[in-house]
């Protein structure tokens, strides 16, 4: 797994920053729209967000990156549509390889979070249970 780090402006504060690894916007993302179903940028943004007990805050550019992204890779498709004000908007939904994808990825961080926590809660190096 390549480290690279993307900044997010937490509430507030711009000198709080949280780092994201790259790649977590996108299974954020994709964990939305397999949750939700189509949506369009602005309100897949906001639902991260609101998830995010607001910790997290995405611009439209990082949603908008997020999205071509997933979009090049085959993972989300993208269709017209019509919003709740009835404003045209691309509506992203998930597909199928999009969610495999999703399930590898998500299995992958579980699998970091749980080494990061075991070494977290056992900085000696001593062996645990």
């Amino acid at each position: 797994m390549r480290l690279v780090y993307s900044p997010v402006v937490m509430p507030h504060d711009k000198a709080d920053r949280v780092d994201l690894l790259q790649g977590t916007l996108d299974l954020l993302v994709l964990q939305t729209l397999h949750a939700l179903g189509p949506l369009h940028g602005y309100g897949i943004a906001r639902r991260i967000e609101q998830a995010s007990g607001n910790a997290v805050l995405l611009n439209q550019g990082t949603i908008y990156a997020s999205l071509v992204r997933l979009q090049q890779r085959g993972w989300i498709a993208a269709a017209w549509g019509m919003s709740d004000n009835n404003r045209r908007a691309k509506y992203y939904a998930m597909t199928k390889s999009g969610r495999r994808q999703l399930d590898k990825e998500a299995d992958e961080w579980r699998k970091v979070t749980a080494v990061v926590g075991r070494v977290l809660a056992n900085p000696s190096g001593g062996s645990t249970p």
